[in-house]
């Protein structure tokens, strides 16, 4: 079943490559969606696709060196069908 959860992730998730982590994890699992950078120092996320992919998605970031993730903000979102990437902004 294909899914979409927007997050508001918390952490050590600035500076440290997180969003490229997100990039290049998402198109792996060939899941689309987006990251950003918020002023408060999270990053914000919107992720799509296979329900088991998403629900692993952010584990396989916080793998990254020098990644922590303290805290996730999660909400389900309405699945976008034209949707066909990942972006980083």
């Amino acid at each position: 079943m294909i899914i979409r959860k927007h997050y508001y992730v918390s952490g050590r998730v600035q500076g440290v490559g997180f969003r490229y982590r997100s990039y290049y994890t998402a198109n792996n699992l060939g899941l689309t969606g987006y990251a950003i950078n918020l002023d408060d120092g999270r990053v914000e996320l919107e992720v799509q696709g296979e329900e088991a992919l998403v629900r692993d998605f952010l584990g396989l970031v916080e793998e990254g060196s020098f990644i922590h993730i303290d805290g996730i903000e999660s909400y389900d979102m309405e699945v976008q069908d034209l949707e066909q990437k990942f972006y980083i902004d």
